[in-house]
């Protein structure tokens, strides 16, 4: 159950950085994101790889925002 939940809750993650963001995704906050999440030479490969790194994140972030 604990799996769904996080799933979940990472999903409500993504969603609101989506439109706290108005979904611009190749725009300033992302760009900068992007470059200060993965330095160079450690982009993942490919879309399937980015997804997992979002999702990873957006989970960890979940996790954050539950031991308030």
């Amino acid at each position: 159950m604990s799996r769904v939940i996080d799933f979940f809750g990472a999903c409500w993650v993504l969603m609101t950085l989506g439109v706290v963001s108005r979904f611009r995704f190749s725009g300033r906050y992302w760009s900068w994101r992007t470059a200060t999440a993965f330095p160079e030479g450690t982009h993942p490969d490919g879309l399937l790889g980015m997804c997992g790194a979002a999702y990873e994140y957006a989970r960890w972030a979940w996790h954050l925002r539950r031991l308030r």
